[in-house]
């Protein structure tokens, strides 16, 4: 499917509604709950490489000289070095966050679909898909950016496209990185408010986790991932095979 025909589409289905995915998202929680888990699980095993990374300089500069560690402001050269590491921190947690949000969705729609087929995790890491994502990443950090060089306005607005990103880069390998991010906004567009409110409702909702010992937080984070594969299923549909 092309954008023309993505938009196409986007224009043509009604309006979303908030209670009717709000429902089907927690039911579908039900089913995915432990694939949620160990997608969280995995996400934070890929992306610890990069916070470790962030921290070289002031480790390099704490075997040089301990006595620089002591001190109560870090050292300039510290603080450079972590500034020029910022970026490739960022790119980094975002690509192979976007990658596992993805293939999440992917397994939702098996789910959905009492799908047998076996959960993959690790689908936008082969083939060369995750060229694909990288790109995706930069996009979706210079959006960042701009959204926070308008006052922090920008990235309020943003925060609605930007969450959709995960199902078009899922259902639509076809598009191009630039392309994912036009469709994002298409749909993201046409029904802010109510995807802003379940972003809202459902995240306040799976931070519920934390009573539960803080242990808990592990289980039910994803539950506000859900909802974007029926924001997707409803606000553009999936082209039925033979």
């Amino acid at each position: 499917m092309n954008l023309e025909t993505l938009n196409q589409k986007i224009l043509e289905r009604p309006p979303l509604e908030f209670g009717l995915i709000f429902s089907a998202s927690l039911e579908l929680f039900k089913k995915v709950w432990v694939q949620g888990f160990i997608t969280l699980l995995l996400t934070f095993v890929t992306i610890l490489p990069f916070y470790i990374m962030i921290y070289i300089p002031m480790i390099a500069a704490g075997i040089t000289d301990p006595e620089l560690l002591r001190q109560e402001d870090p050292p300039v050269m510290v603080i450079v070095g972590m500034v020029i590491l910022m970026p490739v921190f960022l790119v980094g947690v975002m690509t192979f966050g976007l990658a596992l949000n993805a293939a999440f969705l992917k397994i939702c729609k098996q789910k959905d679909r009492n799908d047998l087929s076996n959960d993959d995790y690790f689908y936008f890491f082969k083939q060369g898909r995750l060229g694909k994502v990288f790109n995706l990443a930069l996009l979706m950090l210079g959006l960042s950016i701009l959204g926070m060089l308008a006052c922090g306005l920008g990235i309020f607005y943003l925060i609605v496209p930007m969450s959709l990103l995960p199902a078009f880069l899922a259902f639509n390998e076809e598009l191009s990185a630039l392309e994912i991010v036009k469709a994002s906004f298409s749909l993201g567009n046409r029904n802010w408010l109510v995807i802003f409110g379940l972003i809202v409702v459902l995240g306040i909702m799976a931070e519920l986790g934390i009573v539960l010992c803080c242990v808990g937080i592990l289980f039910t984070a994803m539950l506000s991932k859900v909802p974007v594969y029926f924001m997707y299923k409803d606000g553009v549909g999936f082209e039925e095979g033979p």
